[in-house]
């Protein structure tokens, strides 16, 4: 049988028939041993009435105290003679003398009758008792009856607690299974079968963190490597007619270079979502990391014609892995350049204050919508009506620049300057681990 629920039932129905037949014998054999207890310590009595009876008044006051002990107590008495005959009816009842129990224990049955058989001292009387049973088993039956069927509704009761908790946790693990990485099982109980749900549920979150980060690393490999591959091949056409070849090779140097440091970055960042142990933290300065992203991204200002104005004025130093900041710096930089009108300026200014390092980045592009601004630091999302779509971007540059500061448990929002759009970038000075966002 497949199914647990009624493989459950069938146990517990099997169980209770088991249980009713073994108490009905047993009961039956407690109402014998009752009935000979009851009716063993009245027969030595009566016998002895009925024989000073018979001698007394002969057969007819014999028949007349064994209707009336008849009438009075349960079963019909006969009181013979030696050899059987019946003293009031003269009926042969011989045959019921081999009846007669010694030793104690259940008495005989005679047509669902007990049968007590007593002699006087002398054996010249003997009483036979046909007796009724005193307990009714078959008056029990509804009894019976009642508590099978609320045995038998506990036990499907108890199928369902069982059941439908595995049902569910087979429902999780085959969505699961079939992709939706969002599958949970909702477990509040605190016996194995809610360890198991959790212990499906922590597994599923292992998974798809590790899933989510893969497909984020080859999301990030495909948006980040095209700009510095843009560089690249904006230097290369340009060494051919460079007033210094030296400084458009070491240019070309530098990019292919940074395109090695960005491989190992995308790497570093997800393989710190899957696992925060594996990080690498030291302490580094804040003022020359953004000098160094400003220089990286004024060649490509240039070639837009954008501007780039720094007011750098932190003297803090962080605890964190410094390219991770520098790549969301220069992710949120690029992102300002790239919407900026020609000759226009982007401001990036640097500054501490309450503990923290705040890093704003203003352009004058045309903004975000009010109702969108919490939205792009969301993976692949972009603002049409606002965002030129044929600049290239996919919409996840902003994205890894939220996942790198929230690595380093800092802050990142943007809000819009009519015209333009400004995004700050806070940090904690004080160090800290880090953890997944």
């Amino acid at each position: 049988m497949k199914s647990l629920q009624w493989r459950i039932v069938l146990i517990f129905t099997f169980a209770l028939l088991c249980s009713s037949f073994a108490m009905w014998k047993i009961s039956d054999r407690i109402s014998h041993e009752a009935t000979g207890d009851f009716f063993r310590g009245s027969v030595d009595l009566e016998l002895e009435q009925a024989t000073r009876m018979y001698e007394e008044g002969g057969s007819h006051a014999l028949g007349v105290y064994l209707s009336e002990t008849n009438a009075a107590l349960p079963g019909v008495r006969y009181l013979t003679d030696a050899s059987g005959r019946d003293l009031v009816s003269g009926v042969d009842r011989s045959n019921m003398l081999s009846l007669e129990k010694g030793p104690p224990g259940p008495p005989p049955k005679v047509n669902g009758q007990f049968v007590f058989v007593k002699s006087s001292a002398d054996r010249r009387y003997h009483l036979i008792l046909f007796a009724p049973p005193p307990i009714k088993m078959a008056r029990f039956i509804p009894y019976f009856v009642s508590v099978a069927l609320a045995i038998i509704l506990l036990g499907w009761i108890l199928s369902i607690g069982i059941v439908s908790p595995l049902h569910r946790l087979a429902g999780a693990v085959d969505r699961f299974g079939r992709g939706d990485l969002s599958a949970r099982v909702a477990m509040t109980r605190r016996d194995e079968i809610g360890d198991v749900g959790r212990s499906f549920n922590s597994m599923a979150d292992r998974i798809e963190t590790l899933l989510t980060a893969e497909r984020r690393l080859l999301q990030d490999v495909s948006h980040e490597l095209r700009s510095p591959l843009a560089r690249l091949s904006f230097a290369a056409e340009l060494m051919g007619s460079a007033a210094d070849p030296d400084a458009a090779l070491d240019r070309m140097r530098r990019e292919i270079m940074r395109l090695s440091q960005l491989i190992a970055t995308l790497l570093e960042v997800t393989s710190i979502e899957g696992d925060p142990s594996s990080r690498e933290t030291q302490s580094f300065s804040v003022t020359p990391l953004v000098e160094e992203v400003v220089s990286d991204c004024a060649f490509e200002a240039e070639s837009r014609g954008v501007r780039i104005e720094s007011s750098l004025n932190s003297i803090a130093r962080l605890e964190g892995n410094p390219e991770l900041v520098r790549r969301a710096i220069e992710n949120v930089l690029r992102n300002s350049i790239r919407y900026s009108g020609n000759g226009a300026a982007v401001q990036v200014n640097a500054s501490d204050a309450g503990g923290s390092t705040t890093i704003t980045v203003s352009d004058s592009g045309p903004g975000v919508p009010e109702e969108m601004l919490s939205r792009i630091f969301d993976p692949f999302f972009r603002v049409e009506a606002s965002r030129e779509t044929t600049s290239g971007g996919v919409g996840l540059g902003l994205s890894i620049a939220r996942r790198s500061v929230l690595l380093h448990h800092g802050q990142i929002a943007a809000r819009n300057l009519s015209p333009g759009l400004q995004v700050t970038i806070s940090l904690p000075i004080s160090p800290g681990p880090i953890s997944p966002g």
